[in-house]
């Protein structure tokens, strides 16, 4: 099959012809019919995570059609159509005892822990634990666009930050994490803060659900800015971006017990940022970590993408080649893209 592969970590990656992926007993093998380009995949590609089995073909973000079962699934079979968590449970840890695959202790990742998707064909491990059927109303592109951002958006606004009707909330980071939690926190009636540092962005912000959107750029202090908009500060508060500097802020533009969601990764040097700890002590603050989301949580956000109340294909900015995806994972940290990118031709 043909794959984007990187031999050592940092150098150019390129198109090679590479063994055809077999299945697990517990697995099977998809058709990749699209897969997203993130800023995970670059993280991975320049050696933040150095487990990361070498050489290494990257993508997590994927969607496609199945091509051959291992003879221990019971639930799929050739030809369904499918996405997957970018975490996969191993079925049998007590973290998948409790419901809780984003987190297992065993994880399956394509595209880190095995090859992922940036291919013709990718290898998918327990399958009937961590497979989720695609509705027929929902184009692979689209499916793909889920990826782990939307997920873990969904995720980090529903389930952790506990969003309701009428909170604030503040969304750090207008990538695609961060388009997302903000169409999603606008679906469950909340009302939104964008901060960016491109005020092409904090417009598109503003066109899916943003009330307000701050440059960081040119605003002096960006909490002071947030709660001269809300008076006591936002309920919740989202880095979607992962920096020292995003961090901090979501931090302090919270009101007294409002809730910090982490899911923008902070690795490398800046992995152990300094945080006010002062004012999440004195205002009984939560800091709250969101990685992905169970394929068995997912139905829920389906129905919503079914009636229209969520749109996650208005977030996807360019459709590339397999090809092109070499010069966008590169390029990934330039944050020059606007919304997802995804690949769609193979």
């Amino acid at each position: 099959m043909k794959a984007v592969l990187f031999e050592q970590y940092g150098d150019m990656p390129k198109i090679k012809n590479v063994a055809d992926p077999t299945p697990e007993n517990h697995g099977v093998v998809l058709k990749v019919m699209a897969t997203g380009v993130c800023r995970s995949d670059w993280h991975g590609w320049v050696g933040h995570d150095p487990d990361i089995p070498l050489p290494h073909v990257p993508g997590h973000e994927l969607a496609g059609i199945i091509e051959a079962v291992g003879k221990d699934v019971t639930k799929w079979q050739v030809g369904d159509r499918v996405t997957v968590p970018f975490v996969g449970g191993c079925g049998h840890c007590p973290e998948c005892d409790s419901g809780n695959q984003q987190v297992c202790d065993n994880q399956f990742q394509p595209g880190f822990t095995h090859w992922g998707s940036f291919a013709e064909y990718v290898g998918i491990h327990q399958a009937d634990l961590n497979l989720v059927r695609l509705p027929d109303s929902m184009n692979f592109v689209t499916a793909a666009s889920l990826g782990c951002r939307f997920i873990t958006s969904y995720r980090g606004i529903v389930e952790q930050g506990k969003v309701a009707d009428g909170q604030w909330v503040a969304v750090h980071g207008c990538g695609g994490v961060g388009l997302s939690a903000i169409m999603i926190a606008r679906a469950y009636g909340a009302r939104v803060i964008a901060i960016d540092i491109d005020d092409q962005k904090l417009e598109f912000a503003k066109s899916i659900g943003a009330e307000f959107g701050i440059n960081a750029k040119t605003t002096a202090n960006v909490s002071e800015a947030i709660f001269e908009i809300t008076k006591r500060g936002v309920h919740i508060s989202m880095d979607a971006l992962g920096n020292p500097i995003t961090c901090e802020n979501s931090i302090r533009s919270l009101k007294k017990r409002g809730k910090h969601i982490q899911v923008g990764l902070l690795v490398a040097d800046q992995s152990t940022p300094p945080l006010p700890m002062d004012i999440v002590v004195a205002n009984e603050l939560e800091i709250i970590g969101s990685h992905g989301m169970a394929a068995h949580r997912y139905p829920e956000m389906m129905d919503m993408i079914a009636a229209g109340s969520l749109a996650p294909e208005k977030l996807i900015g360019q459709e590339i080649s397999l090809e092109q995806s070499i010069d966008a994972l590169i390029n990934m940290d330039k944050f020059e893209s606007n919304g997802v990118t995804v690949i769609s031709e193979f």
